[in-house]
């Protein structure tokens, strides 16, 4: 049943035009006046009627493209390269064509915050919104989540996902581009113990966060398969679990994170050889923290990173990394938001990661 301004109104315990004054913007209402409106709003899950509503179109010219954190190349290439597909000339005119108005949410990674953003562009009655970046590991977001998408996509909103898996429940989505966090992790790994690393420390990302989990996953899966997962000493594997947490410390996605996480990691076991870091931000803090400790990279300790950012070959030495088509993603993203691109088989299609091996990584010495 469609929820009508006037619901709001009992619901607020004001008038319709009360209503209207707040959501229009236009008209100076008290503050528990207006909050109590909002709340209404949001309890209900009103979308305003726009001037365009009486059009057959149901959906505006609005696309969103939530992300974490716009300064983060991470996040800023992909919500950039999607822009491109989104917000670029239609017919080459010069006159409005199928192009639509790109807006950039910044989340700053609350989950809160997540969903006020796509209760406003249901609001706005967006024609496509683009998630980027890994998903929170909370089952009482994720339904709220799944809800709120659904709802969005029952109104005629396009669903993509770019650089995360799918919801549990994902049949609002048009596509989940989901990158193979998972064997890139793995297959990092694999690259430091081919050259003889055994005691690798690991700088993860929020333990929240698939990401972080999907990454740490393939890391470990390497040392298991290659023996290494047991404390040494240990007469059998029961204290492996135990001394891989000891290895492992979690933090945000950033520089600093890297510096006073790898910090802790020397503390904790000054036998490490290789340290691994959550992405080419926080490696780049893992760096500075070695090289505050006097040692070198890579004779005394290497160093490796995931992404491959724009920066990670400028860093001395270059760093070896996991590349991520970031671009290419992104781009795909966008032309699946705006109907350029027939979506993947099952609506999900996971992106292959790359080894950069660089200059950051070698044999340990001895």
């Amino acid at each position: 049943m469609t929820v009508t301004l006037a619901d709001v109104a009992a619901r607020a315990r004001v008038s319709p035009a009360t209503v209207s004054r707040v959501l229009n913007g236009n008209y100076p209402v008290a503050a528990s006046t207006r909050e109590r409106v909002l709340r209404a709003v949001d309890d209900l899950d009103y979308v305003l009627n726009g001037p365009a509503s009486s059009l057959a179109a149901a959906t505006s010219d609005l696309v969103g493209i939530l992300v974490n954190d716009i300064a983060d190349p991470f996040f800023g290439i992909m919500a950039g390269a999607a822009q491109t597909q989104i917000g670029g000339p239609g017919d080459g005119s010069g006159r409005a064509g199928g192009e639509k108005l790109a807006v950039i949410c910044n989340t700053g990674g609350s989950p809160e915050r997540e969903l006020t953003y796509l209760t406003l562009l249901q609001r706005q009655r967006a024609a496509a919104v683009v998630l980027t970046g890994g998903a929170v590991e909370d089952p009482a977001h994720q339904a709220a989540m799944s809800a709120k998408l659904t709802k969005l996509a029952d109104a005629g909103t396009r669903i993509v996902f770019c650089g995360r898996p799918p919801l549990p429940e994902g049949d609002a989505l048009v596509a989940a581009l989901a990158f193979d966090n998972r064997g890139g992790g793995r297959r990092l790994a694999e690259h430091l113990i081919s050259l003889g690393h055994r005691r690798i420390g690991y700088v993860a990302g929020p333990p929240e966060r698939t990401t972080t989990r999907h990454r740490l996953e393939g890391h470990r899966e390497a040392l298991r398969a290659a023996g290494l997962d047991a404390a040494p000493g240990a007469a059998d594997g029961g204290r492996g679990s135990e001394d891989q947490d000891r290895l492992t410390v979690h933090g945000p996605y950033d520089r600093r994170s890297g510096y006073e996480a790898t910090l802790e990691l020397l503390r904790r076991a000054p036998d490490v050889t290789a340290i691994v870091a959550a992405n080419d931000t926080v490696a780049l803090g893992a760096c500075a923290a070695v090289r505050d400790q006097g040692m070198r990279i890579p004779q005394d300790i290497s160093v490796a990173g995931f992404d491959d950012l724009p920066f990670s070959v400028d860093a001395v030495p270059a760093l070896t990394t996991v590349r991520l088509p970031l671009f290419e993603a992104g781009a795909r993203a966008g032309r699946l938001a705006m109907g350029k691109e027939n979506p993947p088989p099952g609506g999900i299609a996971t992106i292959a990661a790359e080894l950069m091996i660089r200059g950051s990584t070698a044999a340990p010495r001895g």
